[in-house]
């Protein structure tokens, strides 16, 4: 069964929410900072969107896998 495009949307955001509360909660963990790890945790979603971004346009030049 095809997956529809609101499906893969939800995905996503849900990914990323719990990605960056794994990303404090483990900053937390460290630092024992609340606003530290918040910090990193605004920090990281912003780089992760532009790193993964740049990823897929690499994966783009690639033939691999596809049919």
């Amino acid at each position: 069964m095809k997956e529809n495009k609101s499906r893969s949307v939800g995905k996503s955001i849900s990914w990323r929410i719990l990605a960056s509360c794994d990303t404090i909660l483990i900053s937390y963990i460290i630092t024992g900072s609340f606003t530290i790890a918040a910090t990193i945790g605004s920090i990281e979603v912003l780089t992760k969107m532009f790193l993964y971004y740049f990823h897929e346009r690499a994966w783009n030049k690639f033939a691999f896998g596809r049919g």
